[in-house]
């Protein structure tokens, strides 16, 4: 009898090492959320209503005159072709992380860019029923367009300072 006590004794200790490995490691996972949670990625910079209003116009004007990429790979391809002017993203994609490269691209290539809050509102803009992320608005010369491009540049520009 005393092999089973004691017997039953390891397994007691054991289980209870057991619970307390597993309990500590939900505390630590709890805590590993909680700093992601505490850093996480924040769209930067957002446009005000108003300014968004005049974002998305010069989105549908340029679509007409076809000086509009839509989409995160084609607004790559323009920066790294050097054509792109201005670069509008979504603030509210989810995940954020799919167009959290494209500000890094935009500095590197002294693009302004500014997000906007809805997804949707963008895609609307830009002739789509479906939600787009990002877009990017080129140059063309002798475009009707292009003051109203570099004013929008400048406006971008100021969000900055």
């Amino acid at each position: 009898m005393d092999s089973q006590e004691q017997e039953i004794q390891k397994t007691a200790t054991n289980g209870n090492a057991v619970e307390e490995k597993t309990n500590g490691q939900a505390e630590e996972i709890k805590q590993i959320k909680e700093t992601v949670e505490a850093q996480q990625i924040k769209p930067y910079p957002i446009a005000e209503p108003r300014l968004t209003v005049k974002i998305l116009d010069l989105i549908q004007q340029a679509m007409h005159y076809k000086q509009l990429k839509k989409g995160v790979n084609e607004v790559l391809k323009c920066l790294n072709k050097g054509v792109s002017e201005l670069v509008i993203l979504a603030a509210d994609c989810d995940p954020l992380e799919i167009v959290m490269n494209l500000p890094g691209e935009c500095e590197e290539k002294n693009v302004p860019y500014c997000f906007v809050s809805s997804k949707s509102a963008l895609g609307r803009a830009c002739g789509i029923k479906r939600p787009i992320v990002s877009a990017t608005i080129i140059l063309h010369e002798g475009s009707q367009l292009n003051t109203q491009i570099l004013e929008m540049k400048d406006t971008f520009e100021q969000l900055f300072i």
